[in-house]
């Protein structure tokens, strides 16, 4: 795809580094298009830093409102290592982003992302459904630069034959209702739509266009044209001519050649300008949201026939603007306190000399460390740096996504509070957030993060005096992370690092939970009440080795926060550990290289 201009995306499960660095003859396997989806498999701070362009999958078309599971015996080792888990461990992709349940929480992701990559566009990709119009008009105020409508046919062979047949709906329905939207609300010129879910040749691409499509999606095409033959069982791991498997054997069968796929487009492309000559224009801008060159045939059925269409192909009115995106401009939004603090800094970037710098801040202050991560890592990579080389310490309260995608040589301190989503893809940077030293507040008893936190962290480290949200680690990777309490739905989905709770926690704790461990300190013998069983299980500490990660994280906790709750713990540590709960996952008890219990016998939910 890069060879002739054109665009690939990773998908949601990470990509390999490797494919970053060109090849001998000049070409590249890196997919400008990034992926970011529900399950945030792999995304760091490089993987964001390393395309043109970022992809938020809302849904997929073929599966609107599903997410997805990947079978451990599908979880090779290279799968987990780009996607921080373990090995022949299944893997949970969940139905929502659990940062975003309305407008205003998908404008705070792309701000997000914005900040992290200043130079990709930011797409969503949507569903074709009813109200989608609506949905899109939201999205394009939210400053995205890409809405793509998805439409039911192709897209994954692992979709259920239900949701293709009974749940999606035709692109062209999804397309024009957005292009119709944005064109009446005068947002039409400032985004860029795209669409996608079955198109095959310039045929459809010219009558996308006339729908309002200025950029076309086209996969399955594109594995037919690499061998695929559409047998339809990529979940299974027996695709026959070996382009969805991880069977070595069946791998050696794929024929498919960067050629076969330069030759579609190019075919698809003289298409489409045969179409064009034969219409009398000259480019597809041309044409662009001109449903006005289409017209309903009668196909001599009376099923059909009956049909109308003409809603699809209502012409709204651009006035004095133009019927598609006049630029690729990135469309800009507000900037980030991480531009002061990188002006203060820059010189001791270029240095790499260690900084210790104080800020006040307000909850208005969002996104705090990405824009400066981005920076650190264009100079530095993401290993390059030794770690808390660059200490900020704020004062006040955070805005949302405090540390978000933050990266190594990076450490945030917090006195105060902050708001939902801290450490967002956290990519190695350490943060800590703590109560005034004059607060009269009980830490363990009050909330000092909001929901959402740790959301799909790869490394890195949080220690929070005092209780989180709703979602605490959320399909958290490899951060590991202390805190004082939580809300409902803990370590939900988690696939690694460690998380310790000195505290309470909510309902529904580690449900999904594949990966990882969490330690939950219960002198109330109160957790059984809350976990969800059907994952993992839970004891007391056994071994010296976990006693040990243990200790030495509540230290961490205790030498960052001046908590009194870990200073009271390890005041009596010997006998306080005795009331922990060491939550391991079930499908982890034969991977660990150190061994959860000293007993021999097969462990047991208790």
């Amino acid at each position: 795809m890069n060879r002739i201009g054109a665009a690939s995306c990773s998908g949601e499960g990470g990509e390999d580094p490797k494919r970053f660095i060109k090849m001998k003859n000049g070409d590249s396997a890196n997919s400008r298009i990034k992926q970011i989806a529900s399950a945030r498999f792999g995304v760091t701070i490089e993987y964001l830093n390393n395309c043109n362009e970022i992809e938020i999958k809302i849904a997929q078309g073929a599966k609107p409102g599903e997410g997805g599971q990947l079978p451990g015996f599908k979880v090779s080792k290279e799968i987990a290592k780009l996607r921080y888990s373990t090995p022949g461990v299944t893997l949970i992709s969940p139905p929502p982003h659990h940062d975003i349940y309305s407008i205003e929480d998908l404008a705070q992701l792309i701000y997000d992302l914005k900040q992290t990559n200043p130079k990709a566009r930011v797409g969503v990709k949507l569903v074709a459904s009813t109200g989608v119009g609506t949905i899109a008009a939201g999205v394009a105020k939210a400053k995205a630069d890409v809405i793509l409508i998805s439409g039911h046919s192709g897209g994954t062979g692992a979709s259920p034959q239900t949701s293709i047949k009974h749940v999606g709906i035709p692109w062209e329905m999804g397309l024009t209702e957005a292009n119709q939207i944005l064109t009446l609300n005068g947002l039409r010129h400032q985004i860029t739509l795209r669409t996608d879910g079955g198109i095959k040749t310039g045929r459809d691409v010219v009558i996308a266009a006339m729908m309002g499509a200025e950029e076309f999606g086209i996969g399955t095409t594109s594995l037919v044209a690499m061998g695929c033959i559409m047998v339809r069982q990529c979940h299974s791991n027996t695709c026959p001519v070996g382009v969805c498997t991880q069977d070595l054997n069946l791998i050696k069968k794929f024929t498919g050649t960067p050629e076969k796929v330069v030759n579609l487009f190019t075919f698809i492309a003289k298409e489409v300008r045969e179409i064009l000559a034969e219409l009398g224009f000259k480019n597809l801008n041309e044409i662009i949201g001109r449903t006005d060159l289409l017209k309903q045939v009668s196909l001599g059925t009376s099923d059909l026939d009956d049909l109308d269409l003409n809603p699809l192909l209502v012409q709204a009115d651009p006035g004095e603007n133009t019927r598609y995106c006049t630029s690729n401009l990135i469309n800009e939004v507000p900037s980030a306190l991480d531009e002061k603090i990188y002006e203060d800094i820059k010189n001791s970037i270029v240095k790499k000399n260690k900084v210790r710098l104080n800020y006040k801040i307000h909850n208005v202050h969002r996104a705090i460390g990405a824009r400066l991560s981005h920076y650190i890592f264009k100079k530095f990579g993401r290993e390059n740096i030794d770690e808390d080389t660059f200490e900020i310490n704020l004062l006040g309260s955070a805005g949302q996504s405090l540390g978000a995608f933050s990266i190594k040589g990076l450490k945030l301190n917090v006195t105060g509070d902050a708001n939902d989503y801290v450490g967002k893809g956290l990519s190695g940077a350490t943060i800590t957030v703590k109560p005034p030293a004059e607060s009269n507040l009980d830490s363990q008893n009050n909330t000092i993060i909001g929901n959402t936190i740790l959301y799909g962290a790869t490394s890195g480290k949080l220690f929070a005096s005092g209780q989180a949200g709703e979602r605490f680690a959320v399909r958290n990777s490899g951060a590991e992370a202390v805190v004082e309490g939580c809300d409902s739905n803990g370590c939900e989905y988690m696939t690694g690092g460690i998380v310790v709770i000195l505290g309470t926690v909510g309902d529904n704790f580690a449900a999904g939970m594949t990966g990882g461990m969490a330690f939950i300190y219960d002198p109330s013998k109160q957790f059984e009440n809350y976990v969800n069983s059907s994952s993992v299980i839970w004891q007391i500490p056994e071994t010296d080795f976990w006693k040990g990660r243990l200790k030495n994280l509540i230290n961490e906790h205790l030498k960052e926060t001046q908590s009194k709750i870990a200073q009271q713990i390890l005041e009596n540590y010997n006998d306080e550990v005795k009331n922990f709960k060491q939550v391991c996952p079930k499908e982890m008890l034969g991977k660990l290289s150190n061994p959860l219990s000293l007993k021999k016998k097969i462990l047991k939910a208790v």
